[in-house]
């Protein structure tokens, strides 16, 4: 038994293989986008056009999505959030950061994949990559205690 790529505690042939296979389908846009994932990992390309919307299928490269696929290493997958995206929705919403080496590279896609059901079926339809938040330096004054927690002036310690 194999554990399941998408980062669940479940076998793989009980959490995504089956949507994968299309023996069932996904319930929520979460469980397409997990199985999406393991999808990239195992090399299901035919289960990533037919799980894409159709009005996204123009252009879909089989063979470049393929090799690169094939030639990264597949490091996890984080679910960050959802919204919508339940049995009873049309749309939803999935946050999620893939984690995978390429030419030796680390990489991050961080991404709010768009999901929505034709005819009962949930399909992802675009994604949008979300940018790093700026960092924020919240300026301490001279006579602020220091942000180092030793109960001194700034000034007296960390400011000198």
């Amino acid at each position: 038994m194999t554990s399941c790529p998408c980062g669940s505690t479940k076998n793989y042939s009980d959490c995504c293989e089956p949507i994968i296979k299309g023996s069932l389908p996904a319930q929520t846009a979460e469980q397409l986008m997990r199985a999406r994932y393991s999808a990239y990992t195992k090399t299901e390309m035919d289960f990533i056009f037919s799980s894409t919307h159709p009005d996204g299928r123009e252009g879909y490269d089989h063979d470049g999505t393929r090799t690169w696929a094939e030639n990264s290493e597949w490091l996890g997958l984080k679910i960050i959030g959802s919204k919508k995206g339940s049995k009873d929705d049309a749309t939803g919403e999935v946050e999620f950061i893939a984690r995978f080496k390429e030419n030796g590279a680390l990489r991050e896609h961080h991404e709010n994949a768009l999901f929505k059901r034709v005819e009962g079926v949930w399909h992802f339809s675009d994604g949008v990559m979300v940018k790093p938040k700026p960092i924020t330096v919240t300026k301490v004054g001279r006579n602020d205690p220091c942000p180092c927690g030793s109960g001194q002036k700034y000034k007296k310690c960390c400011g000198k």
